[in-house]
């Protein structure tokens, strides 16, 4: 995409924001029996489980 086609007050971006030796891991904690735990300290079958969860959007009520 040249210069002259971008829309203005769009900035393309041509190198990462962080290098690699910036990055850190990211915790993923989720709610188990009505308290939070790291994603992490599951037990593979769980990790499994949680892996297979669907994400889903609740519709507004019709009124």
């Amino acid at each position: 995409m040249s210069e002259a086609t971008q829309a203005p007050g769009i900035a393309v971006c041509t190198q990462p924001v962080l290098l690699e030796s910036e990055r850190q891991r990211c915790e993923v904690w989720t709610r188990v029996m009505g308290y939070h735990r790291p994603v992490a300290s599951f037990n593979i079958g769980k990790q499994g489980e949680f892996a297979e969860r669907t994400h889903f959007t609740e519709s507004r009520c019709k009124q």
